[in-house]
Protein backbone atom coordinates (compact mmCIF):
# COMPACT_ATOMS: atom_id res chain seq x y z
CA UNK A 1 0.00 0.00 0.00
CA UNK A 2 1.31 3.46 -0.93
CA UNK A 3 2.26 5.81 1.89
CA UNK A 4 -0.39 8.35 0.82
CA UNK A 5 -3.06 5.66 0.98
CA UNK A 6 -1.90 4.57 4.42
CA UNK A 7 -1.99 8.13 5.75
CA UNK A 8 -5.40 8.72 4.17
CA UNK A 9 -6.71 5.56 5.83
CA UNK A 10 -5.54 6.82 9.22
CA UNK A 11 -7.24 10.22 8.85
CA UNK A 12 -10.73 10.19 10.45
CA UNK A 13 -13.68 10.38 8.05
CA UNK A 14 -14.33 13.99 7.17
CA UNK A 15 -17.80 15.28 8.02
CA UNK A 16 -16.95 18.96 7.70
CA UNK A 17 -15.19 19.95 4.49
CA UNK A 18 -16.65 17.60 1.88
CA UNK A 19 -20.23 18.66 2.73
CA UNK A 20 -19.10 22.28 2.23
CA UNK A 21 -17.56 21.43 -1.14
CA UNK A 22 -20.74 19.67 -2.20
CA UNK A 23 -23.01 22.49 -1.01
CA UNK A 24 -20.93 25.07 -2.86
CA UNK A 25 -20.95 22.94 -6.00
CA UNK A 26 -24.74 22.44 -5.88
CA UNK A 27 -25.35 26.17 -5.41
CA UNK A 28 -22.93 26.87 -8.27
CA UNK A 29 -24.85 24.54 -10.57
CA UNK A 30 -28.12 26.18 -9.51
CA UNK A 31 -26.65 29.64 -10.15
CA UNK A 32 -25.36 28.70 -13.61
CA UNK A 33 -28.70 27.15 -14.56
CA UNK A 34 -30.58 30.19 -13.27
CA UNK A 35 -28.32 32.47 -15.31
CA UNK A 36 -29.03 30.38 -18.40
CA UNK A 37 -32.77 30.54 -17.61
CA UNK A 38 -32.38 34.30 -17.34
CA UNK A 39 -30.88 34.73 -20.80
CA UNK A 40 -33.63 32.69 -22.47
CA UNK A 41 -36.52 34.06 -20.39
CA UNK A 42 -38.98 36.75 -21.47
CA UNK A 43 -38.18 40.19 -20.09
CA UNK A 44 -41.14 40.06 -17.66
CA UNK A 45 -39.68 37.01 -15.89
CA UNK A 46 -36.13 38.27 -15.41
CA UNK A 47 -36.54 40.12 -12.10
CA UNK A 48 -37.26 36.92 -10.14
CA UNK A 49 -34.26 35.23 -11.75
CA UNK A 50 -32.01 38.18 -10.92
CA UNK A 51 -33.17 37.89 -7.32
CA UNK A 52 -32.44 34.16 -7.19
CA UNK A 53 -28.93 34.71 -8.57
CA UNK A 54 -28.27 37.29 -5.86
CA UNK A 55 -29.41 34.84 -3.17
CA UNK A 56 -27.26 32.00 -4.52
CA UNK A 57 -24.20 34.24 -4.69
CA UNK A 58 -24.63 35.09 -1.00
CA UNK A 59 -24.98 31.40 -0.09
CA UNK A 60 -21.75 30.54 -1.90
CA UNK A 61 -19.91 33.41 -0.19
CA UNK A 62 -21.19 32.16 3.17
CA UNK A 63 -19.85 28.67 2.46
CA UNK A 64 -16.42 30.09 1.68
CA UNK A 65 -16.54 32.03 4.95
CA UNK A 66 -17.62 28.93 6.89
CA UNK A 67 -14.82 26.92 5.32
CA UNK A 68 -12.28 29.47 6.48
CA UNK A 69 -13.71 29.27 10.02
CA UNK A 70 -13.62 25.46 9.99
CA UNK A 71 -9.99 25.52 8.89
CA UNK A 72 -9.16 27.62 11.93
CA UNK A 73 -10.97 25.17 14.25
CA UNK A 74 -9.96 21.78 12.82
CA UNK A 75 -6.44 20.47 13.25
CA UNK A 76 -6.97 17.38 11.05
CA UNK A 77 -8.13 17.95 7.46
CA UNK A 78 -8.77 15.46 4.62
CA UNK A 79 -6.01 17.05 2.53
CA UNK A 80 -3.75 20.10 2.55
CA UNK A 81 -5.34 23.09 4.26
CA UNK A 82 -4.18 25.44 1.53
CA UNK A 83 -5.75 23.22 -1.15
CA UNK A 84 -9.04 23.18 0.75
CA UNK A 85 -9.24 26.95 0.86
CA UNK A 86 -8.05 27.44 -2.72
CA UNK A 87 -10.65 24.97 -3.98
CA UNK A 88 -13.60 26.53 -2.15
CA UNK A 89 -12.44 30.05 -3.03
CA UNK A 90 -12.01 29.15 -6.71
CA UNK A 91 -15.62 27.94 -6.83
CA UNK A 92 -16.71 31.24 -5.33
CA UNK A 93 -14.74 33.02 -8.07
CA UNK A 94 -16.80 31.21 -10.71
CA UNK A 95 -20.00 32.41 -9.04
CA UNK A 96 -18.63 35.96 -8.82
CA UNK A 97 -18.29 36.25 -12.59
CA UNK A 98 -21.63 34.61 -13.37
CA UNK A 99 -23.28 36.89 -10.83
CA UNK A 100 -21.35 39.78 -12.39
CA UNK A 101 -22.65 38.95 -15.85
CA UNK A 102 -26.23 38.96 -14.56
CA UNK A 103 -25.62 42.25 -12.77
CA UNK A 104 -24.23 43.88 -15.91
CA UNK A 105 -27.25 42.75 -17.93
CA UNK A 106 -29.47 44.38 -15.35
CA UNK A 107 -27.45 47.61 -14.99
CA UNK A 108 -27.03 48.04 -18.74
CA UNK A 109 -30.68 47.12 -19.45
CA UNK A 110 -29.64 44.47 -21.96
CA UNK A 111 -32.95 43.57 -23.55
CA UNK A 112 -31.75 41.80 -26.68
CA UNK A 113 -29.94 38.62 -25.64
CA UNK A 114 -27.56 37.52 -28.37
CA UNK A 115 -26.82 33.97 -29.47
CA UNK A 116 -23.28 34.32 -28.08
CA UNK A 117 -24.55 35.25 -24.60
CA UNK A 118 -26.88 32.25 -24.60
CA UNK A 119 -24.13 29.91 -25.79
CA UNK A 120 -21.61 31.11 -23.21
CA UNK A 121 -24.14 30.71 -20.42
CA UNK A 122 -24.85 27.18 -21.65
CA UNK A 123 -21.14 26.33 -21.63
CA UNK A 124 -20.92 27.55 -18.04
CA UNK A 125 -23.75 25.20 -17.05
CA UNK A 126 -21.88 22.28 -18.61
CA UNK A 127 -18.63 23.31 -16.91
CA UNK A 128 -20.08 23.54 -13.40
CA UNK A 129 -21.90 20.23 -13.85
CA UNK A 130 -18.51 18.66 -14.46
CA UNK A 131 -17.12 20.41 -11.39
CA UNK A 132 -19.93 18.73 -9.46
CA UNK A 133 -18.98 15.31 -10.87
CA UNK A 134 -15.35 15.78 -9.84
CA UNK A 135 -16.28 17.04 -6.37
CA UNK A 136 -18.33 13.89 -5.71
CA UNK A 137 -15.37 11.70 -6.69
CA UNK A 138 -13.01 13.75 -4.52
CA UNK A 139 -14.68 12.48 -1.36
CA UNK A 140 -13.39 8.90 -1.71
CA UNK A 141 -10.22 9.65 -3.71
CA UNK A 142 -10.73 6.29 -5.44
CA UNK A 143 -11.84 7.17 -8.97
CA UNK A 144 -9.04 9.48 -10.12
CA UNK A 145 -9.87 8.70 -13.76
CA UNK A 146 -13.36 10.18 -13.34
CA UNK A 147 -11.89 13.38 -11.87
CA UNK A 148 -9.40 13.61 -14.75
CA UNK A 149 -12.17 13.06 -17.31
CA UNK A 150 -14.40 15.75 -15.79
CA UNK A 151 -11.47 18.19 -15.75
CA UNK A 152 -10.66 17.34 -19.37
CA UNK A 153 -14.23 18.20 -20.36
CA UNK A 154 -14.02 21.52 -18.50
CA UNK A 155 -10.81 22.41 -20.36
CA UNK A 156 -12.51 21.62 -23.66
CA UNK A 157 -15.49 23.80 -22.73
CA UNK A 158 -13.14 26.63 -21.81
CA UNK A 159 -11.53 26.47 -25.26
CA UNK A 160 -14.97 26.60 -26.88
CA UNK A 161 -15.79 29.61 -24.72
CA UNK A 162 -12.65 31.40 -25.89
CA UNK A 163 -13.56 30.78 -29.53
CA UNK A 164 -17.13 32.03 -29.10
CA UNK A 165 -15.97 35.09 -27.17
CA UNK A 166 -13.30 36.05 -29.72
CA UNK A 167 -15.69 35.65 -32.65
CA UNK A 168 -18.47 37.60 -30.92
CA UNK A 169 -16.16 40.49 -30.03
CA UNK A 170 -14.92 40.60 -33.61
CA UNK A 171 -18.51 40.74 -34.85
CA UNK A 172 -19.41 43.51 -32.40
CA UNK A 173 -16.57 45.78 -33.48
CA UNK A 174 -17.18 45.05 -37.14
CA UNK A 175 -20.94 45.49 -37.22
CA UNK A 176 -22.07 47.55 -34.21
CA UNK A 177 -22.02 51.34 -34.55
CA UNK A 178 -23.58 52.32 -31.22
CA UNK A 179 -20.75 52.81 -28.71
CA UNK A 180 -23.06 52.06 -25.76
CA UNK A 181 -23.97 48.70 -27.25
CA UNK A 182 -20.32 47.90 -27.90
CA UNK A 183 -19.47 48.55 -24.25
CA UNK A 184 -22.36 46.69 -22.67
CA UNK A 185 -22.19 43.59 -24.85
CA UNK A 186 -18.42 43.40 -24.59
CA UNK A 187 -18.60 43.62 -20.78
CA UNK A 188 -21.31 40.97 -20.45
CA UNK A 189 -19.53 38.58 -22.82
CA UNK A 190 -16.23 39.14 -21.02
CA UNK A 191 -17.75 38.30 -17.64
CA UNK A 192 -19.33 35.11 -19.00
CA UNK A 193 -16.10 34.03 -20.69
CA UNK A 194 -14.09 34.74 -17.54
CA UNK A 195 -16.51 32.55 -15.57
CA UNK A 196 -15.52 29.66 -17.84
CA UNK A 197 -11.85 30.53 -17.28
CA UNK A 198 -12.51 30.27 -13.54
CA UNK A 199 -14.08 26.85 -14.09
CA UNK A 200 -10.83 25.79 -15.72
CA UNK A 201 -9.00 27.09 -12.66
CA UNK A 202 -11.20 24.88 -10.45
CA UNK A 203 -10.44 21.94 -12.73
CA UNK A 204 -6.70 22.53 -12.40
CA UNK A 205 -6.97 22.57 -8.61
CA UNK A 206 -9.06 19.39 -8.56
CA UNK A 207 -6.51 17.65 -10.77
CA UNK A 208 -3.64 18.74 -8.54
CA UNK A 209 -5.39 17.45 -5.43
CA UNK A 210 -6.23 14.17 -7.17
CA UNK A 211 -2.64 13.64 -8.31
CA UNK A 212 -1.32 14.30 -4.82
CA UNK A 213 -3.54 11.56 -3.43
CA UNK A 214 -3.25 9.02 -6.25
Amino acid sequence: MKLNNILQFLVPKDNVFFPLFEQSSLHLIDLAQTLHDLVVAPKAERDELFKKIEELEVKIEDITHNTRLELSKNFITPFDREDIYILIKSMENVSDYMHGAAGLMRIYHVEKITKSIRKLSELNVDAVLNIGIAIKQLKTMKNHAAIAEACKKINKLERKSDDIYNKSIEDIFENETDVKNIIKYKDVLSSLETATDMCKRVANILEQISVKHS
